[in-house]
């Protein structure tokens, strides 16, 4: 039972020190987090040398499964992403090849309208349209 709950408490201060990172910044690796977790441990419960080696060994072991899952998570968002979007210009495409020339140029400018009314509840977001392209595009 005390190792369960000794666990547990590991995996809730792994999981809050990775919640507790700055966005946007990069992420500390495996080891950085296991090291961390572990000095602060040392620190409160007075671990001895080969106790706070232990408990460094299994932090890690737990820290290198996390990044493992994250990363496969990661990777599985990007794919079903990607799939999402070809379906869309798949679907686009189709109905282009229906529409007249006049109504592709409408229907471009109905989605250009639409993109820019889901940009604007962003906070920060500005809008241009970016005369290159002719589109419109979104610069910080």
């Amino acid at each position: 039972m005390k190792k369960w709950i000794y666990a547990t408490g590991l995996m809730m201060m792994i999981s809050a020190s990775t919640f507790a990172q700055k966005k946007g910044g990069e992420r500390p690796s495996a080891e950085e987090i296991a090291t961390r977790n572990t000095e602060k441990m040392a620190e409160q419960l007075a671990l001895t040398d080969t106790q706070k080696q232990q408990v460094l060994d299994i932090n890690l072991e737990f820290a290198k499964k996390n990044e493992a899952e994250r990363k496969a998570e990661m990777e599985a968002r990007k794919a079903e992403m990607e799939a999402r979007k070809a379906k869309s210009k798949e679907q686009d495409n189709k109905i282009q090849s229906v529409l007249t020339e006049e109504q592709r140029a409408k229907w471009t400018e109905l989605k250009a309208e639409k993109i820019n009314d889901h940009r604007k509840g962003r906070p920060n977001a500005q809008i241009e349209t970016d005369p290159r392209k002719g589109r419109k595009s979104r610069e910080n």
